[in-house]
């Protein structure tokens, strides 16, 4: 009785709706696996065991990191869309794997809609960089530059078909009326080493990992930001959403703690009290900083879904819109 005094008052704080033993616990006995559907060292991998030991911590159990890669993410994603329905297996995921990788891989035999969000850990803004020596400084002068009667066709990378790297280039020529020349990349490494020296011209990218130092160093250019508001750090980047016909070009990458739709409610939303107390730790939110991202406001679950929603449904039509298809 007395275990289950203090649990819940550790808890209570900030959890005014969850209090006791019976809503921290997971399945009695079990180990909690959050799977990362990439190899170790990669952000989700570094946001899952910053984020493991506080999650064993606040439900009880022992708590492993499962590194799933293969296959664009669709083997950690597919593994944990199998898992039991009991709340013991998390996926760190990201719309990358659980949204689009669905829309370009045929063997990823699964939908967004078989996941529920339990929490977003990071958010990541979307920039337009170019190697440092094509001539432009903004994205004005690049749409300027593309529609010339005499321009030379631009070249962007991206870690291939459906990635979102590939679908906002995509999205940019559509909304700016313009062309460029889109070259897949087996990986992320080989598409910043060919911007660097010049063999393609643009990508977008997280700004954060790499960049803010390739950035500082003068090795790329910074065109805009695909944000509503400007960078903390670098604040001279335009907004995209300045330029004319770019006005709804707001993109992110988001990390967060997703499980099986099977899984109880009453299980999600223990889970989802347990994440936002985890996410109140200075150390989870400085480790998730360093990286470059930001720590988002805490959601209601409700609100999660809609906004988890409403981003499978923008996808899909980004995606119908350039004629992809799984292959």
């Amino acid at each position: 009785m007395r275990r289950r005094s203090l649990i819940g008052a550790g808890l209570a704080a900030g959890l005014s709706t969850m209090t006791g033993l019976a809503a921290a616990q997971g399945p009695a006995g079990k180990t909690l696996s959050l799977i990362v559907p990439y190899p170790a060292g990669g952000g989700s991998d570094i946001n899952a065991r910053l984020a493991a030991p506080e999650f064993s911590r606040l439900l009880g159990q022992t708590a492993i990191v499962d590194n799933v890669p293969g296959a664009s993410g669709s083997l950690g994603v597919m593994k944990a869309a199998n898992a039991p329905a009991d709340g013991s297996v998390l996926l760190l995921g990201s719309p990358m794997e659980l949204m689009l990788t669905p829309l370009t891989l045929a063997s990823a035999r699964y939908k967004a809609e078989d996941f529920r969000p339990i929490g977003v850990m990071a958010v990541t803004s979307m920039v337009l960089l170019a190697r440092k020596d094509l001539g432009v400084g903004s994205v004005d002068e690049l749409v300027t530059m593309l529609r010339r009667p005499d321009a030379k066709e631009l070249s962007y990378g991206s870690i291939g078909p459906g990635s979102l790297y590939h679908l906002l280039g995509e999205r940019f020529t559509q909304q700016t009326g313009t062309k460029m020349l889109h070259v897949p990349y087996k990986g992320m490494a080989p598409v910043v080493n060919d911007l660097l020296g010049g063999q393609i011209d643009l990508v977008f990218m997280p700004l954060a990992g790499n960049v803010p130092d390739l950035l500082d160093a003068g090795k790329v250019k910074a065109l805009g930001l695909a944000a509503t508001v400007p960078h903390e750090r670098f604040t001279a980047i335009p907004l995209m959403r300045n330029s004319k016909g770019l006005e709804d070009f707001v993109y992110s990458l988001w990390s967060g703690v997703q499980v099986s739709q099977r899984v109880p409610e009453e299980t999600q939303q223990r889970l989802h009290a347990a994440f936002n107390q985890m996410m109140q730790k200075p150390e989870i939110r400085r480790g998730i900083e360093l990286g470059g991202s930001k720590v988002p406001p805490e959601q209601p679950l409700a609100e999660l879904r809609r906004a988890y929603q409403a981003d499978v449904e923008r996808y899909r039509a980004i995606a119908k819109s350039v004629n992809l298809r799984p292959e």
